[in-house]
């Protein structure tokens, strides 16, 4: 069976993942949607305690977008001899990913210096919830513990409702992001130095460094961010109206905006009112100046308004549930999504890599992979005979 080749991007890499839920998959989603030969190692069915959180449902959406383009096969790394089937294949890769706590990871003898020892240009990506060292760095962590201690609960929601998750994994997301730029940036400086090196992020300082400008308020002008609703913390007029058949959001944040805004709503006394002469006035007297847009709005429709100000370089736009995403022509033309039909006689639709290279692009080329689909066609890779194959599944190994 010929390899998996999404884009001839990234095809002379490949990528060990040993990465699980959604922090790892993601960071390695990348790299297989470019064209790395991803093999995804995981544990044959019923050793995992947890794995129906992340492995067996393989025809839901869920697992088909994180893992699609990639290879499996299954490895019992607690059986005696696992651990050399994976440094054999350590020897030939250039990436390994994995999300586990830090210590398992001493435990099973995968660290990096363990990998290095094998193969000095191996790049060991690791993903924690709270680092790799430190006080808390064995704790076990989710998206959503993340999320209230790095602080995006305390300025989500409206003011007065008490912390709010964000709807979407953002503290599993942008790790994986963070992560696989680290990836990226190794292997470039691999190119000077011919050595590999050890890449971590966690789901903590991800989420902070996703905090990024509330952050930078509070550490150097001791402005504490709170909770906003739809008002922007620092711009003004810039959240939710009411049209009168709907909500829509503006973004009048700037002067070049303001003095538009001020043109289509036909509201020059704006410009010279004392409260609203800059940017700073009009946060501070925001509750007036909504008020009085507010009332404005519900005179016409959300389309209407979001034309008129789009057509005048006023920033506005319709809020869509998720299936009105899909439907506009904006989203369409963009190709954000991708479909193909499964193994298992569906056709499943994948939403595409958001970063697009004109030359080599990413492309969505196979579906998730069976459990263990192509583990004997790795070992095989590797040099292993059909006998050594068959007695590592009569042992349990694979």
């Amino acid at each position: 069976m010929a390899k998996i080749q999404a884009s001839t991007a990234l095809a002379r890499f490949r990528v060990l993942d040993l990465s699980r839920v959604r922090a790892g998959p993601n960071c390695v989603r990348m790299l297989t949607d470019f064209g790395a030969d991803v093999i995804r190692i995981e544990p044959p069915r019923g050793i995992d305690p947890n794995e129906a959180m992340f492995a067996a449902n393989r025809e839901g959406g869920d697992f088909q977008n994180i893992n699609r383009n990639k290879r499996s096969m299954t490895l019992n790394l607690k059986r005696p001899g696992a651990l050399a089937i994976l440094m054999r294949l350590v020897k030939e890769a250039d990436v390994v990913v994995e999300n586990w706590r830090p210590d398992v990871k001493r435990k099973l003898g995968v660290d990096y210096e363990s990998l290095a020892a094998v193969n000095p240009r191996i790049i060991l990506a690791s993903i924690s919830g709270f680092g790799q060292d430190g006080p808390q760095a064995s704790r076990p962590g989710f998206d959503q513990i993340v999320q209230g201690m790095g602080g995006l609960m305390s300025v989500t929601g409206i003011p007065g409702s008490g912390p709010v998750r964000a709807g979407l994994a953002v503290a599993d997301m942008s790790a994986g992001l963070y992560a696989a730029l680290g990836i990226l940036t190794a292997l470039l400086e691999r190119e000077v130095s011919g050595k590999g090196q050890w890449v971590h992020t966690s789901l903590l300082h991800a989420q902070i460094a996703m905090m990024d400008f509330q952050m930078a308020r509070y550490l150097n002008d001791q402005d504490i961010p709170i909770q906003q609703g739809n008002d922007h913390p620092t711009s003004s007029p810039m959240g939710l109206f009411e049209a009168s058949d709907g909500v829509f959001n503006l973004g009048a944040s700037g002067e070049g905006n303001w003095v538009r805004l001020c043109s289509i709503m036909n509201k020059p006394e704006w410009l010279q009112d004392p409260e609203f002469t800059n940017e700073t006035l009009r946060v501070k007297n925001r509750e007036r100046l909504n008020a009085e847009l507010a009332e404005l709005f519900t005179h016409r429709s959300v389309a209407e308004w979001v034309t008129g100000l789009t057509d005048a370089g006023v920033p506005a736009g319709p809020v869509y549930t998720v299936p009105q995403v899909f439907e506009d022509e904006q989203v369409q033309h963009l190709g954000v999504t991708a479909s193909l039909m499964t193994g298992f006689g569906k056709e499943m639709q994948y939403i595409t890599q958001p970063v697009t290279l004109a030359r080599t692009p990413s492309r969505v080329v196979a579906p998730a992979p069976g459990w263990g689909e192509h583990t004997d066609e790795v070992l095989a890779e590797a040099g292993y005979s059909d006998e050594e194959i068959r007695q590592f599944h009569a042992d349990t190994v694979v």
